[in-house]
């Protein structure tokens, strides 16, 4: 006889990977913490296998996150169901954690350029709603595997197990600076002054900026002690225009300050393309569709 796997406690699971403790769940889910927690427990007790690490915010084991994507697609094709019969949707579970919305990863310089006017075409369908979760794209597919997101926007063509992939077209990089700032350290040879001059960089994972000067130098990065870690998009490029140093910003947001003259290409004709690619679960979601849809359409327009 095949054991079983309750929807009430499969969606309890979700609920606490989604709002991250044992009472933000409860609050959520409008039933209390001890009532989440023996649902937990019950779960557990019926895989057999331990599903939380009890730390803040929890997070799924490698057994949960098979419960949690098997939560997800649950949760997505009762929604898609509920909407083909015109039912309203269920109090239990609504909001963020509930069916109606679409756990999406994307990386920071996707959402703050192409991919939000993406969704616009969207807009009119009420029933369709999205949470977006920023994340660097070489590690968004991260994330889909652990189940915390339906589809992400992703640097790796190696679709997840369980999803697609189609690839979307290549964010372009444009390597810029202030002239005044180019005049001061880039007056030269690039090769033996980009290691020396003060860098921009995104955060701590951030290679974009070392590979490239690797690529001039045949092996040397850009400067460690002499860097700035801004993690934002719309901050990246202002932190170059201000002349902070110099950085490989997305030519979407490059293109207006070159032409303005604040900002200068100090290797007329160099460019860097980062690949990406959608990657999606095999399920068959109308909702999901259609995002998949209207995300490969404004890429097409947007990305080489």
């Amino acid at each position: 006889m095949k054991a079983e796997l309750p929807h009430d406690l499969v969606r309890t699971l979700l609920a606490v990977i989604d709002e991250g403790t044992f009472d933000a769940a409860a609050a959520a889910l409008h039933v209390t913490p001890s009532a989440v927690s023996q649902r937990i427990k019950a779960l557990e007790q019926r895989t057999g296998r331990v599903l939380l690490t009890r730390s803040r915010p929890v997070r799924p084991t490698e057994s949960g996150q098979v419960v949690v994507r098997f939560a997800r697609q649950l949760a997505r094709l009762e929604d898609d169901a509920r909407d083909a019969l015109g039912m309203p949707e269920s109090g239990e579970g609504a909001g963020p954690s509930g069916p109606s919305w679409l756990p999406i990863a994307v990386n920071a310089d996707s959402l703050a350029t192409w991919f939000v006017p993406a969704l616009a075409s969207l807009a009119r369908d009420a029933r369709i709603h999205v949470d977006l979760r920023r994340e660097d794209e070489a590690h968004t597919t991260t994330l889909l595997r652990a189940g915390e997101v339906m589809a992400a926007v992703t640097s790796s063509l190696h679709p997840v197990a369980g999803c697609s992939v189609h690839r979307l077209g290549a964010m372009v990089y444009l390597p810029v600076a202030t002239p005044q700032f180019a005049a001061r350290w880039l007056d030269g040879d690039p090769a033996r002054l980009l290691p020396e001059a003060p860098v921009v960089c995104f955060d701590r994972r951030d290679e974009l900026q070392d590979a490239f000067v690797g690529e001039l130098t045949g092996g040397r990065g850009a400067s460690l002690p002499r860097r700035h870690y801004v993690p934002s998009s719309e901050g990246f490029a202002d932190a170059v225009t201000a002349g902070l140093g110099w950085g490989l910003v997305p030519r979407i947001q490059a293109e207006p300050r070159l032409h303005s003259g604040v900002l200068v290409q100090f290797l007329p004709g160099s460019t860097v393309e980062v690949p990406l690619y959608w990657q999606q679960w095999r399920l068959d979601s109308p909702a999901l569709a259609a995002v998949a849809t209207a995300v490969a359409a404004e890429a097409e327009r947007a990305l080489r």
